[in-house]
């Protein structure tokens, strides 16, 4: 029997999902979560017991105001620790860059694997305000020469955006992947929005005359992006 995708849960299976996913590599997460919300849900009953009024009101507002900063102190250490927690657990699985550039927000389009060799290594797509960047994953050696022959690609039916090159990994002038979508978001605003829709246009003629690729074999990556959701209440 097959895994149900994150979008076919309802959110309370979606949060315990994420909660034991976390729980694998962080196994005082419940203690740590049961601890921020006593400390923080303390300090906001504490602060709001020194609001103007007094009998039940003031008991009120204090309680109410301590399970809500409690709560919202709580939701932000889990969203942090389970997106560590599913970037731990991906790291070094085939297809693991292109489940992280699922945190990418809106205004960005991601198109995993557009190149493979035999051996697994991938480079793949996204489009957005700094242009086209190309992802590679696998053998540093092996994905200079598969990301070279995207680059010249791109260029020839888009001449006119710039194409960023990242390697993603954990040696010297490469990027981990805990720090990919930061990196990326980083390379700053090259291209209006409405230039994007051009430069989709102009790369579907390239895709065309691509097979259908689909991931490399290998453990499924974590979605992130539905653990993030999850975590904001999306």
């Amino acid at each position: 029997m097959s895994t149900p995708a994150p979008s076919d849960l309802s959110r309370r299976q979606q949060v315990v999902q994420t909660y034991r996913m976390t729980k694998k590599s962080d196994p005082r997460i419940g203690w740590l979560l049961l601890l921020t919300f006593l400390v923080v849900g303390g300090l906001g009953f504490a602060l709001f017991w020194f609001l103007p009024g007094s009998g039940i009101l003031q008991w009120v507002f204090a309680v109410v105001g301590a399970v809500l900063v409690g709560f919202l102190a709580v939701v932000i250490l889990f969203g942090r620790r389970a997106q560590k927690a599913a970037y731990m657990q991906m790291e070094g699985q085939p297809g693991a860059a292109a489940a992280a550039l699922g945190m990418l927000r809106r205004g960005w389009k991601t198109d995993p694997v557009i190149a493979f060799t035999k051996q697994q290594d991938v480079v793949h797509r996204v489009v957005g305000p700094p242009g086209i960047v190309l992802v590679a994953e696998g053998n540093p050696n092996r994905v200079k020469t598969l990301l070279a022959t995207e680059r010249r690609k791109h260029e020839r039916v888009a001449a006119e955006t710039p194409v960023h090159e990242v390697v993603c990994g954990n040696d010297d002038g490469e990027v981990p992947i805990s720090k990919l979508v930061k990196h990326i978001t980083k390379l700053g605003r090259q291209v209006k929005p409405a230039e994007i829709t051009d430069i989709l246009n102009r790369l579907k003629a390239l895709d065309a005359n691509r097979p259908n690729i689909p991931l490399p074999k290998g453990p499924i990556p974590t979605n992130l992006k539905g653990a993030r959701q999850n975590m904001r209440g999306r």
